[in-house]
């Protein structure tokens, strides 16, 4: 279940995590007066369940109450990514000195949670990835030792964080253990010119496992908006639809997010994140790749799996599924390692379905998955 931003600050301040003075609204008659109450220069932030949104166009700077109430009108009904906004946020404007990205995101193949942190944080921060992944930190996390002060102080020396971001780091990790969270990050994390660590974005994804537990966000998720993203929740599929044209799955969310990074490296944009899970079974792999296949953006997919739980032949099971049930006109680029990888391969190889591709290496089939997409754009 994801969380709006003004939910996820809410749960920020109730962990003593600092965040500006703001106030949501659906109206922008009341947008000016909470823009005078706040000081009269605000920031305008659309309230949606999808990154991306100051490049959208959804997160803007009011000069007064009346300006606030005009940015309001504009921004409210806006189309971002397939949401629709519904609400605003506005919060009053900081001074800001540096900013960061902080975040931890559970890492279901590897049984743990993945610390994620770099010191080049705000809308750039996924080109830093791709151009500069050194520059982002990625430290394990085990869920039974948690993030200590000392642990903290470990991942922002590797990320290159200030000292003062220690407190943050391990008020950030009690909000993800209190709240169920499978998914909490602050981007950006800043460092205001008056010295203080202010949270000025949050994104929250509570355990769906624990509804039960989190009933104060209501006890059912809205459906989605995106129908790629509807269809996968039907599915019950960990899949969020992302702009570009190299459909992506893999097992684990470290994995994953390495794979768009990777994806990323070689020039290409990855098309979504989609996670099939530790224990995935073949009808979850041929549910996946149903979905992925189904975005009329994607020109190439590259299945990324390393067999663990999910037994490499289990995945080539589905895939072989899926290729008998989608009829698949792109191409797809699959890399298998780990547990039962040769039989995996076997049966891929057995099939011969002229559309699928293996490359044993996970920058092999990156490389390979870009530029079949390059090639099917150039067409």
């Amino acid at each position: 279940m994801d969380l709006f931003e003004h939910q996820a600050r809410e749960l920020f301040e109730e962990h003593g995590i600092s965040v500006p003075r703001a106030e949501v609204t659906d109206s922008p008659e009341e947008a000016r007066e909470i823009a005078r109450r706040l000081g009269g220069r605000v920031v305008v932030k659309a309230q949606v369940r999808t990154g991306g949104r100051g490049k959208a166009g959804g997160v803007r700077l009011a000069a007064d109450p009346p300006a606030a109430e005009l940015t309001a009108r504009q921004v409210l009904g806006m189309d971002i990514k397939g949401h629709t906004v519904g609400k605003v946020m506005l919060a009053r404007p900081v001074d800001i000195d540096a900013e960061f990205y902080v975040g931890y995101v559970l890492d279901r193949a590897a049984g743990r949670f993945l610390a994620i942190a770099s010191a080049e944080g705000g809308m750039d921060i996924e080109e830093v990835a791709a151009t500069r992944p050194d520059a982002v930190a990625r430290l394990p996390v085990d869920p039974a030792e948690g993030v200590t002060p000392a642990r903290a102080a470990e991942i922002a020396g590797a990320a290159g964080l200030p000292p003062q971001t220690v407190d943050t780091l391990v008020r950030l990790w009690g909000v993800l253990v209190r709240e169920d969270a499978v998914l909490v990050e602050v981007n950006p994390l800043v460092r205001t010119a008056q010295g203080q660590i202010l949270a000025l974005d949050g994104k929250v994804t509570l355990d769906d496992n624990a509804r039960f537990r989190q009933t104060r966000w209501g006890d059912r998720e809205p459906a989605p908006e995106d129908p790629l993203e509807a269809a996968a929740a039907a599915r019950g599929l960990n899949y969020v639809k992302l702009d570009g044209e190299v459909g992506i799955i893999g097992n684990g969310a470290g994995l994953v997010m390495s794979t768009l990074d990777v994806v990323a490296g070689c020039g290409a944009r990855p098309a979504n994140f989609l996670d099939i899970g530790g224990g995935a079974s073949a009808r979850i792999m041929a549910d996946g790749l149903s979905v992925v296949l189904s975005d009329p953006a994607v020109r190439s997919v590259l299945v990324n799996v390393f067999g663990g739980i999910t037994a490499c032949d289990a995945v080539a099971d589905g895939i072989v599924q899926a290729l008998d049930s989608v009829r698949p006109t792109k191409p797809l680029v699959v890399r298998l390692d780990g547990n039962n990888a040769a039989r995996g391969r076997a049966i891929l190889d057995e099939r011969a379905h002229p559309l699928v591709q293996q490359v044993t290496t996970m920058d092999g089939a990156a490389r390979r998955a870009a530029d079949l997409a390059h090639a099917a754009d150039a067409a």
